[in-house]
C-alpha cells in the first residue's frame, strides 16, 4: 500500500511541477497570499450553508462564558473573512487575528453585515505567537479550518490557553485525519496531501489535532468526530466542540 501511496504522489508532483517550482523561487508563496483570501471568502459562503445547523448548536452556550461584568470578550484566530460573526452574540466585543493581512478588506463587509457585534482590533499574528495578546484576557477563543495549515498545533493551543481567563472556553471546528486509517479517504490523504498543501496555501489533510486537545489538560473537552457535509472528500472528516480551561 506504501508503494502506490508513493506512486501516486510522484505523479501528483509531476502534474504539479510548474507549481513546484514557482514556489521553490518564493513566487507562489506570494501569490496565495494574495489571491488565497478570495477563494476563502467564497468558499465559506457555501460552508456555513452547509454547516450552519453544527456551527449554531456548536456556539449556542457561548454566552454562558461572559465574565463577571457579563462581557463577552472573544478572541477569533484566524479570522479569515470572518465567516462566524453571525454566530456570535449581541454585544459580543470581537478581536481579530489572522497571519495575511489580504484578509482585511473581505473582514470589512463581514464586520459591516454584523454590526450587532463590537470590534476591537485587527491583529496581524500567527496562532502559535499571539504576543500581542495579554495574559487572560479573553473569555472566549475561536478558532475554525484554522490549524489545517500551522506547523506546530501544540503551541497554537499553549497560546489559546494563555490569552483565556480561568474557566474561559475554546471552540474549534477543523477538519483533520481520517480516524480510520483503513479507508479510502485516509489513503488518499496519504497520497495527494503534499500537492493539496501546495495548492491549498500550506492546508494539510493528514492533522490529528484532536490528539493536541486532548493531550492539552483543559478542565474540560468536549470534542465530537463528524463527516461534513461537503464536496472536498479529503476534507470531510472534522472535529468540533469546545474545551473549557
Amino acid at each position: 500500500m506504501s508503494v502506490i501511496i508513493l506512486l501516486l504522489q510522484f505523479i501528483a508532483a509531476i502534474i504539479m511541477l510548474p507549481l513546484h517550482i514557482l514556489n521553490y523561487l518564493g513566487i507562489w508563496d506570494s501569490v496565495m497570499k494574495k489571491y488565497f483570501p478570495l477563494f476563502i471568502s467564497r468558499f465559506c459562503e457555501t460552508y456555513n450553508r452547509l454547516m450552519d445547523g453544527q456551527k449554531r448548536r456548536l456556539f449556542s452556550n457561548i454566552s454562558d462564558f461572559s465574565g463577571p461584568s457579563n462581557e463577552l470578550r472573544l478572541l477569533e484566530v484566524g479570522c479569515g473573512s470572518g465567516a462566524n460573526f453571525k454566530y456570535y452574540p449581541r454585544g459580543c466585543k470581537v478581536t481579530c487575528l489572522d497571519i495575511n493581512p489580504n484578509f482585511q478588506k473581505f473582514l470589512s463587509k463581514n464586520q459591516a453585515e454584523n454590526d450587532h457585534l463590537t470590534y476591537e482590533h485587527f491583529v496581524v499574528a500567527s496562532a502559535d505567537n499571539m504576543t500581542s495578546i495579554a495574559d487572560g484576557s479573553m473569555d472566549v477563543v475561536v478558532c475554525t479550518l484554522l490549524v489545517c495549515s500551522v506547523p506546530n498545533i501544540p503551541a497554537v493551543v499553549k497560546e489559546v490557553k494563555r490569552v483565556l481567563r480561568p474557566g474561559g472556553a475554546f471552540y474549534f471546528i477543523e477538519h483533520v485525519a481520517d480516524i480510520d486509517e483503513s479507508s479510502w479517504i485516509s489513503f488518499f490523504q496519504k497520497a495527494l496531501n503534499p500537492s493539496w498543501k501546495l495548492i491549498f496555501d500550506g492546508c494539510s489533510v493528514r492533522k490529528t489535532t484532536w490528539k493536541d486537545l486532548e493531550n492539552a489538560k483543559f478542565s474540560e473537552l468536549n470534542l465530537r468526530h463528524i463527516t461534513a457535509p461537503i464536496s472536498m472528500t479529503l476534507a470531510k472528516p472534522h472535529i468540533i466542540g469546545y474545551a473549557v480551561k
